[in-house]
């Protein structure tokens, strides 16, 4: 038996009356390497299971989706950057999920994690903020985000673990799916797509700052975190024009402040009508990678991100959730952890202009992970 075959967490995006209900039907995943168009692979998985398709347990609920950020660039026709820290999950994987008889909740067992190794040092990190001030310079880029990687032996119940990281306080888009030998949890309190029907919605989160009072009405006056949060919703504006109706695009919301665990961030809503024969694919090839966690614009952005960072961004920056009666629910899998047999994985970092002060950048992502790692360690007492 798979040592992550217990998880009793669902995908974000899972109606209310679904969770604890689920069992699994069908599967596909696919590496970038691979043959096959991943946008399309999606897409034709989820529409075999449109509708309540028959399953091996009764009436097929939904699917749940996981796209990688490498994944995503594939599907946007970029750079997928450098390889995955963690091979052992996939870079696309569709589980179809049928009802089957409620679980009792699971008895949480410890969990321990050793010793955290980073890809690359504060140091490292900070030539990585210069690198793309130079280049926001010469005029290729104006914002980019930059992620760092780490990496910890763990023993114990993981599935306990990644349902503390899926729960973590504000993780409006928190979830977990796993596979034979890997599993990933997020924490995620950033709505990457939003779909019903001819509605689509993008929620992009890009500005941080400490959950005080003070650090609120820093978040609120800073120059450097507006900009930085007004281009990406341009982005997010110019991604979603692509596959809507032309001249539905609205931003109903313009920097609200949101609280995740012990930081403020800055969020907006982008909002628009799809356009006739706007599917799956067509959203995932228009909207992947998601454009908080790359920059402007997106394709030299991955370029640049590609240049810059030691390892690949595996399931992070990526794209979770839930297609079901024709609703999809899409978190970013910002705040995420993944698992192999060996390891636990964690990605932070954060957008880059031409104000960014290094420090302060190297900072933001250590408070990033912090969240993520005091929620793993709390089935020990400790990280």
């Amino acid at each position: 038996m798979s040592m992550f075959s217990a998880v009793d967490a669902a995908p974000p995006g899972v109606p209310a009356a679904c969770r604890g209900r689920l069992v699994e039907v069908d599967r596909i995943e696919w590496r970038v390497g691979e043959a096959g168009d991943p946008a399309e692979a999606v897409a034709a998985f989820c529409d075999r299971y449109e509708g309540g398709h028959s399953g091996l347990s009764g009436s097929v609920c939904g699917v749940a989706v996981l796209v990688s950020a490498a994944a995503g660039a594939v599907m946007a026709g970029g750079a997928a950057g450098a390889p995955t820290p963690v091979p052992a999950v996939p870079d696309v994987a569709a589980v179809a999920y049928a009802h089957g008889p409620g679980a009792a909740g699971a008895v949480r067992g410890r969990f321990a994690v050793g010793a955290w190794r980073r890809s690359w040092t504060a140091a490292d990190h900070a030539k990585a903020v210069a690198v793309v001030q130079e280049a926001i310079g010469r005029g290729e880029v104006y914002q980019a985000c930059v992620v760092g990687h780490r990496q910890a032996p763990w023993s114990g119940d993981a599935a306990g673990a990644a349902a503390a990281v899926a729960g973590v306080d504000g993780a409006r888009w928190g979830g977990v799916l796993a596979g034979e030998d890997w599993m990933v949890a997020s924490g995620s309190p950033e709505c990457f797509l939003a779909v019903d029907g001819e509605s689509v919605a993008t929620s992009p989160i890009k500005g941080t700052a400490p959950a005080t009072a003070a650090g609120r009405d820093a978040l609120v006056a800073s120059v450097k975190e507006r900009a930085e949060h007004v281009m990406i919703v341009d982005l997010e504006r110019n991604d979603l024009a692509r596959v809507a109706v032309p001249g539905s695009v609205r931003v109903p919301e313009l920097f609200g402040v949101r609280r995740w665990a012990d930081l403020w961030q800055a969020e907006s809503t982008v909002t628009a009508r799809l356009a006739g024969g706007a599917g799956v694919a067509e959203l995932l090839r228009a909207m992947c990678p998601p454009g908080s966690v790359t920059g402007t614009p997106k394709l030299a952005a991955l370029d640049l991100i590609g240049a810059v960072e030691p390892v690949g961004r595996g399931p992070a920056m990526g794209a979770f959730g839930y297609r079901c009666a024709g609703r999809l629910r899409l978190g970013l899998t910002i705040r995420t952890v993944a698992f192999d047999a060996d390891a636990v994985h964690v990605w932070a970092g954060g957008g880059i202009t031409w104000r960014s002060d290094a420090a302060r950048e190297v900072a933001e992502a250590e408070a990033k992970a912090a969240g993520v790692i005091g929620a793993l360690g709390s089935l020990s007492g400790g990280a």
